[in-house]
């Protein structure tokens, strides 16, 4: 098979399997829900400090929406090792190479769609509430911000399809990531201080701060959760290599 042919199957899977379209729209819904909760009820109140960070906490919902996002990367991966389908696939395309990185190329692709306009819809919905708090793209920081979150989830949704190839399991990489990321990164961050700079989604977030106040920049931030979903992927790559379907 081609590689476009490879990619129309593979959207296929993406559009017919309510579990992993459900959950790439969760990026966009469970986002917008909790700005429009949060901004409608606190978001002034918040804004009042003077220490407040405008521009990061216009993005505060993207907390749940990366939940979203490694969800549809772990369930998109995790379809393949139901009932067989993985055997199936590879027959269709018997180059495991071409298959990986067609479909890992096509989950990152729609993770950034969506990631993109969920980051800016969010971010120009929640100001709406904000009243004299408003601030536009043209606050500094704040384009930059909105374009880095888009990638940030495309990020971490690869990290997560990465893990999920190399584990075979979604609900082993749900398990890992999601307490990591709400749970073990903070009390990292609490103990280890600057070395909490260095995980994938403490790094990837420095992008929405106005004034990171961090050693790394914020596209420096990004580029070191890039490099932490390039690992899962080489590593899913080999396992897929290496392994019988």
């Amino acid at each position: 098979m081609t590689a476009a042919a490879v990619l129309r199957s593979e959207w296929i899977k993406i559009r017919s399997l309510r579990s992993v379209a459900g959950s790439l729209t969760a990026v966009f819904l469970a986002t917008m829900a909790v700005t429009v909760l949060s901004f409608a009820t606190v978001g002034q109140a918040e804004a009042d400090d003077a220490d407040a960070d405008l521009v990061f906490g216009a993005f505060y919902a993207l907390n749940f929406g990366q939940i979203a996002a490694i969800s549809f990367g772990a369930t998109a991966i995790s379809s393949e090792y139901v009932n067989g389908a993985l055997r199936l696939s590879l027959a269709a395309v018997p180059r495991r190479t071409l298959f990986y990185i067609v479909k890992m190329s096509l989950i990152g692709g729609t993770a950034l769609a969506v990631g993109l306009v969920t980051s800016f819809s969010s971010f120009l919905v929640g100001q709406l509430f904000m009243g004299d708090y408003a601030i536009g793209l043209g606050e500094p920081g704040a384009l930059r911000a909105a374009v880095g979150s888009g990638i940030y989830l495309a990020l971490m949704t690869l990290f997560a399809a990465g893990l999920t190839v190399l584990l075979r399991s979604a609900v082993a990489v749900l398990s890992l990531l999601i307490p990591f990321i709400l749970i073990v990164s903070f009390v990292v961050g609490d103990v280890a201080g600057g070395v909490a700079d260095y995980l994938p989604d403490r790094a990837g977030q420095l992008v929405l701060h106005q004034y990171p106040d961090s050693s790394i920049g914020p596209w420096t931030g990004l580029a070191v959760t890039a490099a932490w979903a390039g690992a899962a992927l080489l590593a899913g790559w080999w396992a897929l290599r290496r392994r019988d379907a």
